[in-house]
């Protein structure tokens, strides 16, 4: 095995490792502080309620290993959600055609993103701050501000269960897992990285940014979408206040996973570990009945010391 390739490995088993440690601590103190969270049903709960924040972290992970950010997912989630909410009950669509037109509509938010950044080369920061107003507006705006209530045919997608885990949480991953292969094993991984790490260096080499930006963004737009179906599902309905934060949780999960803001570095595997983290701790603090207050006070102190942790973390070492 080449010397490069097996640092690398030696570094990705580090970061597993590590991760798993922080979230072993975690359970361990909850269990300790708490009767009933170290059990099955507590962790089934967890796993099944994670889906949405799965799916959309791992996009933001593909988008900022780009070097890019998506601050649009949050509203092209509920855009999404409410175009399926609306099908359903408004045009009386069957679920058979209203799936794909929320996949559409997730495609279309994202392909906007891509196309506009690189026609006018503008920071992806503006375009998808843009595009956040502009899809949150759109989902009032279908639904007449109100939300749409589906009932149980749409939440059957949600509640179906395979060994105690829920169908979407399977499904999901499933996409984390080959999501990672995309960006690992196949030359778009590489290509990506490549351009995250040095746009105007993979330029000169033959690499063409453009198409590659316009897949990860219509990519991301899809996963939101389709995490909209999910959320949708588990709450039978639709809501176009739904998402709200939740471009900075999936930042978070990608941050704690130990993905670079500045792009060329990133793991969809270690981004499911920073999602598991931020579910444990959420629901380690709600279990030992922390007021919201101080959850965010919390979670955000676990955000930036995980950054300071990874601003030490890729210092190159100093040999005397």
């Amino acid at each position: 095995m080449p010397p490069a390739t097996a640092s690398r490995l030696r570094r990705e088993l580090g970061d597993y490792f590590g991760l798993a440690i922080a979230l072993g601590l975690l359970v361990l103190t909850f269990s300790l502080l708490t009767e009933h969270f170290f059990s099955p049903t507590n962790f089934r709960t967890i796993a099944n309620q994670i889906p949405t924040a799965m799916l959309v972290a791992t996009g933001m992970t593909l988008v900022l290993v780009l070097g890019q950010i998506d601050l649009s997912v949050g509203s092209v989630l509920a855009f999404s959600g409410a175009m399926l909410g609306v099908a359903i009950t408004q045009w009386k669509w069957p679920l058979a055609i209203a799936v794909p037109a929320a996949l559409g509509t997730g495609l279309a938010c994202g392909l906007l993103n891509g196309a506009i950044s690189i026609r006018w080369r503008l920071p992806t920061f503006i375009v998808t701050l843009g595009m956040l107003e502009i899809t949150r507006g759109a989902a009032h705006a279908v639904t007449r501000s109100q939300t749409q209530y589906l009932g149980s045919s749409v939440g059957a997608i949600a509640s179906t269960e395979f060994l105690g885990l829920s169908i979407p949480f399977l499904l999901a991953l499933t996409i984390v897992a080959a999501s990672h292969v995309l960006l690992t094993r196949t030359v778009f991984g590489r290509h990506a990285i490549a351009i995250g790490t040095n746009e105007e260096a993979a330029r000169l080499s033959g690499i063409d940014p453009r198409p590659v930006k316009l897949a990860v963004f219509g990519g991301t737009g899809v996963l939101v979408a389709l995490a909209a179906i999910i959320d949708t599902s588990r709450f039978e309905s639709a809501n176009p206040n739904a998402g709200l934060g939740l471009e900075l949780q999936a930042i978070a999960a990608a941050v704690i996973g130990g993905t670079s803001l500045m792009g060329g570095r990133g793991s969809v595997i270690t981004t499911f570990f920073g999602v598991l983290i931020i579910a444990v701790l959420n629901a380690g603090l709600a279990a030992v009945g922390a007021r919201d207050e101080m959850k965010r006070l919390i979670t955000g102190a676990v955000i930036i010391a995980a950054v300071i942790i990874d601003v030490y973390r890729q210092r190159p070492s100093r040999r005397p």
